[in-house]
């Protein structure tokens, strides 16, 4: 996806004003004209941009990150550097004088959303960045490494991709006995021992990285009300804060530090109901208040978490037998995102 260049105002003296034109893609994957979502201009500063059933967003209120490393000497030069957008909605940067007249080429990275305690190893030209899950609603973005010589730059392209998983929920009832179908209230859904926490250490002349999880877990009330579950894999719904809803933007997703799954730590609890009704002459009194817990374990091919990717859990309740084991399985999809041509998308 070409990058469009910017006009540059007039320069202040001793500075030059550096503009960016900002992508997020999914594992650096180039994405069909046809999958771009069209244009949409904020009608005033401080808009979130987003498509309706598309999750990744940049909020043009909240700065990205910049770092700066001078590729011959491996000088830190910018240093966690917050970019914010200027009157005109754009992000922009002033860079003075200093930066200016270095004539090496410059090894660029950033990261959104800015966070302040972030560590630089100059030996090793790393950063390390400290993630809290509640740091971002879209959950954190890294760039791509780019490469540049300041002198000949007024628009630097960032190339953004998810470094965290999307994780949610599908919900249906999948008992084969007709007589038995549609018996089924969703109550409470907790995903158990979930990462929310590490730091991200990031290599800028490799342009990777990789997790430090800090062992910290939390458990994630995925859903809590009172929905009847719909009937078949046709009526598969996704689970919302207290709904079950058909698109997957308006569901209870949440993001995740990729993990490993071991077997006795990550899991699912599903709390139900289950209505009276008759078969024939025989009535069946409510059962409310079940409760199924399921391990993560075996679910995922080689019990590991993918970075960047969204994670779709499915759960089928079964009442053909009281109440057999629920089946529990997961879809394992590329991320699905808004894909900004320029600075004018935010």
């Amino acid at each position: 996806m070409g990058c469009q260049r910017l006009e540059q105002p007039d320069a202040v003296l001793g500075t030059q004003q550096l503009f960016f034109d900002i992508s997020v893609t999914r594992n650096g994957e180039a994405i069909p004209s046809a999958r771009i979502a069209p244009r949409v201009i904020p009608s005033t500063k401080g808009d979130l941009v987003d498509a309706k059933d598309l999750l990744a967003t940049m909020d043009i209120r909240r700065p990205f990150s910049l770092i700066g490393v001078e590729e011959d000497s491996g000088s830190l030069l910018l240093n966690n550097v917050p970019v914010s957008t200027n009157d005109n909605g754009k992000y922009a940067l002033n860079l003075d004088g200093n930066l200016l007249e270095i004539p090496s080429q410059i090894l660029f990275s950033a990261y959104y959303p800015h966070v302040k305690d972030v560590t630089f190893e100059q030996g090793n030209r790393a950063y390390s960045i400290p993630f809290q899950a509640t740091d971002t609603e879209a959950g954190p973005l890294v760039s791509r490494t780019v490469e540049r010589s300041i002198t000949q730059l007024n628009t630097l392209p960032l190339e953004f991709g998810h470094i965290t998983n999307d994780i949610g929920f599908k919900v249906c009832d999948i008992t084969p006995t007709k007589a038995l179908q549609g018996h089924i209230h969703l109550r409470k859904l907790v995903a158990g021992n979930i990462a929310s926490a590490g730091v991200y250490v990031n290599d800028i002349t490799l342009g990777r990285g990789n997790w430090d999880f800090q062992g910290y877990y939390r458990n994630v009330t995925v859903f809590e009300g009172d929905e009847k579950v719909g009937v078949g894999s046709s009526e598969e719904r996704f689970v919302g804060r207290d709904a079950l809803v058909e698109h997957m933007a308006e569901s209870a997703r949440f993001y995740a530090i990729p993990d490993d799954i071991i077997m006795t730590r990550q899991w699912v609890e599903v709390e139900f109901d289950v209505e009276g009704f008759t078969i024939g002459d025989e009535y069946y009194a409510p059962l409310p208040g079940q409760v199924r817990k399921y391990l993560l374990y075996g679910i995922l091919p080689g019990n590991t978490m993918i970075p960047g990717k969204q994670y779709t859990f499915h759960l089928g309740l079964d009442l053909s037998s009281l109440y057999r084991e629920i089946t529990f399985d997961a879809s394992v999809n590329d991320w699905e995102t808004k894909i900004y041509e320029n600075n004018d998308d935010f």
